[in-house]
């Protein structure tokens, strides 16, 4: 992945990447809530925003079809998605790296190779301050749809909190001059 740095190309202020194991559930659908809500906003030019996995097996391929199913009944579109899986070299490209669960938080800390980087990886959950909930968000993969549908509820509570927090900040700088290339 790379950020367009041509004359008048900028990255967005902000970069976020959600990460969950195989970037063909989880993460998929808290990057299309993320954008959907960025977009509804009028910021969608002030935040870059991608999804990975921590593993290959999916490389390349679409969202899981009952992702893509649970995310069409809630009006999103995740059909774009290709499955991608996180690099070491991404923590210098991205100011938060949002993980879905515990594993994929020690598995992304293990890799930061520095303090700051290891900071920049957060819980999905953690972003939900008004009710306590639990640390991970479940992975529905060897489940059914109505697994899908309840997962999606949950990332996209948990990603309008995360929006709610990030919001001022996002508003307070400017957008890019030009688009930007990923």
């Amino acid at each position: 992945m790379t950020f367009a740095r041509d004359a008048g190309d900028a990255p967005p202020p902000f970069r976020v990447c959600f990460v969950c194991t195989g970037n063909i559930c989880r993460s998929p659908m808290a990057e299309v809530v993320f954008r959907d809500i960025l977009t509804r906003a009028g910021l969608q030019d002030r935040v870059y925003v991608s999804s990975a996995g921590t593993g290959d097996w999916h490389v390349g391929e679409q969202a899981d079809a009952r992702t893509i199913a649970a995310l069409g009944r809630r009006g999103y579109d995740g059909t774009s998605h290709r499955a991608r899986q996180f690099e070491a070299d991404w923590f210098e490209r991205f100011d938060l790296l949002v993980v879905l669960d515990r594993s994929h938080e020690r598995i992304l800390r293990t890799w930061a190779p520095t303090e700051l980087d290891r900071s920049k990886v957060q819980l999905l959950s953690s972003f939900d301050t008004g009710r306590p909930g639990q640390a991970d968000v479940p992975d529905p993969y060897y489940s059914d749809a109505p697994m899908f549908d309840a997962v999606l509820a949950t990332i996209e509570r948990y990603v309008q909190s995360l929006f709610t927090q990030l919001e001022p900040a996002i508003r307070a700088v400017r957008p890019p001059k030009k688009g930007f290339a990923s």
